[in-house]
């Protein structure tokens, strides 16, 4: 039985019984809710709902009705995942540590902006993009992605909040987040055209009423999320 855990556990160490929590790179044990714990722990929940959507993708491929265009999504999911304990690390890293950060490894690196902004664009030039604000839902892949979004546009919001306490250490973390979250919105997108669904409109006129005439008017515009600007 190890020495840190009296009730025997090989996870739970007790130590966090008082309301606290560890950074990396030890420092002062924080709050447990603590801005820093409520952002990184944000990104857990994102990863978890990305997580969703890979074993989905994963159980089609197993059943033999994955579809062509969904074959390398499970990986890229996978990359996402990884790449976002890249972010928790920067974010429960404590200040008199920040030094010891290294990109790409516990620092969002300007190569990992770079990299979604590429697949950002090779995505958007095939996919469809709706004309009118969606509601998601249309298969398990999409919605699990859309959760993601979501979660991602939250641990955005916290992490913008840190920001302003002078809590992030390096300048990509949130461009890294705002980029991930728009690749995750398009990603739902594809998943629902490649099981040949479209995305359900915000508004029921959307599909005849003057919704659609005036957005077609605007040529076909990229749709965000409907709970967020264009950012």
């Amino acid at each position: 039985m190890s020495a840190r855990s009296p009730i025997g556990s090989a996870v739970s160490t007790t130590r966090g019984d008082d309301g606290t929590t560890g950074l990396l790179y030890g420092g002062d044990r924080i709050a447990k809710d603590d801005p820093r714990a409520e952002a990184y722990g944000t990104i857990d929940e994102a990863v978890a709902a990305l997580g969703l959507a890979r074993a989905n993708v994963s159980s089609k491929r197993r059943s033999g009705v994955l579809p062509a265009s969904l074959g390398g999504l499970d990986e890229l999911i996978l990359r996402l995942q990884r790449e976002l304990f890249v972010v928790g690390a920067e974010l429960a890293t404590n200040p008199d540590a920040w030094g010891r950060l290294e990109d790409g490894r516990t620092r969002v690196s300007a190569t990992m902006v770079r990299d979604l902004e590429g697949l950002l664009i090779d995505l958007e030039a095939n996919v469809e993009m709706p004309l009118e604000f969606v509601v998601p839902g249309e298969t398990p892949t999409s919605a699990a992605l859309e959760l993601a979004r979501t979660i991602l546009r939250r641990a955005e919001r916290r992490a913008v909040a840190l920001r302003r306490e002078g809590l992030v250490p390096g300048e990509q973390l949130i461009p890294y987040l705002n980029r991930l979250a728009d690749l995750v919105w398009v990603l739902a997108r594809a998943a629902e055209q490649a099981e040949s669904r479209s995305a359900t409109p915000a508004r029921s006129t959307a599909r005849g009423g003057r919704a659609a005439s005036s957005a077609s008017q605007n040529g076909r515009a990229r749709m965000r999320s409907p709970k967020e600007e264009p950012t």
